[in-house]
């Protein structure tokens, strides 16, 4: 049944019968929406429109449209991949969109979907409370989405990325030169704080490793194709995030802020460290398990807390 939705894919001839058809075939498949999408529909619009070369953003007047052989084929493939493989689609066509930009994306990194777009959107606010931030780090950067839309939304801000992962930061590398933010960027390999001794901060961003081992072994096949460095940190999906604690207060200024992505991990943080005054984002457009921690919180907690 599978490979008959795939085929009368390869055989639509305008945008709408490609899309339908994708569509069917995806809501007739097992495969699992969280990189970008989370149902099937939108998921075959991406996968359609970057087959056809048209803007992510195209509304219905280009349903009519005609595809050729050549678009539909790609688009089939593509479909086969994504079904048979789980090939989550960013992956596929190498772009991903994060923060209304669009990023290169592929295999040496985890696929920019981080709810903290929303805030980095807004410069922090209300959060940060300090005076225009010069200075930003993303700790964890992967491919840089997070540190670069920063650089991007704040204009005036000289923005660090720090990833072990040398392969992760060439990603990152060319996604600063794509969105030509590059002068303001610093990119270094380090095992979190080590480069930038001595440095402080007005805001640090971290999207650490943070699921937990019982959720690592049960994650849909789709999260076999990303980097499993950038997911576990541990049985309780701490790891990382206790060195990062421990350490980002000697990283911020005074009216510095810490912003931390745990997703699932958050009540086993709060339960590790209930003498931190976690706050806890809600986000108008969905995500959660990010909290804030200004400097002063941190340093005023981190004895109670055993940091």
């Amino acid at each position: 049944m599978q490979s008959k939705h795939i085929t009368s894919v390869a055989a639509a001839t305008t945008i709408g019968e490609a899309l339908e058809r994708v569509n069917a075939a995806l809501e007739a498949s097992p495969v699992y929406y969280g990189h970008g999408t989370d149902n099937a529909w939108d998921e075959a619009v991406q996968l359609v429109l970057w087959c056809a070369g048209l803007p992510a953003d195209s509304d219905d007047r280009v349903l009519g449209l005609p595809l050729t052989a050549a678009q539909s084929a790609r688009a089939a493939e593509l479909l086969q991949r994504r079904i048979q493989d789980r090939v989550p689609l960013p992956y596929l066509t190498g772009e991903a969109w994060f923060a209304g930009l669009r990023w290169r994306c592929d295999t040496r990194a985890i696929i920019p979907r981080s709810p903290i777009a929303e805030l980095l959107r807004a410069g922090y606010q209300p959060w940060y409370q300090g005076p225009g931030p010069a200075r930003v780090l993303d700790l964890c950067c992967g491919g840089g989405c997070i540190g670069l839309a920063t650089a991007w939304y704040l204009p005036d801000a000289e923005v660090d990325l720090l990833d072990l992962d040398a392969d992760a930061l060439a990603l990152a590398a060319v996604n600063a030169r794509e969105l030509g933010v590059e002068g303001r960027v610093r990119i270094l390999q380090s095992d979190l704080f080590t480069a930038v001794q001595g440095e402080r901060y007005d805001i640090i961003v971290t999207n650490p490793p943070y699921v937990d081992a019982t959720d690592l072994a049960a994650m849909p096949a789709e999260y076999a194709h990303e980097p499993a460095l950038a997911l576990g940190s541990g049985a309780d999906g701490l790891d990382l995030t206790r060195r990062i604690l421990a350490q980002a207060a000697g990283h911020l200024q005074p009216h510095g802020l810490l912003v931390l992505e745990v997703g699932n991990s958050w009540e086993a943080l709060e339960e590790a460290f209930p003498q931190l005054p976690f706050t806890w984002v809600e986000f108008a457009h969905g995500g959660h398990g990010v909290c804030v921690l200004t400097a002063a919180e941190l340093r005023e907690s981190r004895p109670a807390a055993g940091l």
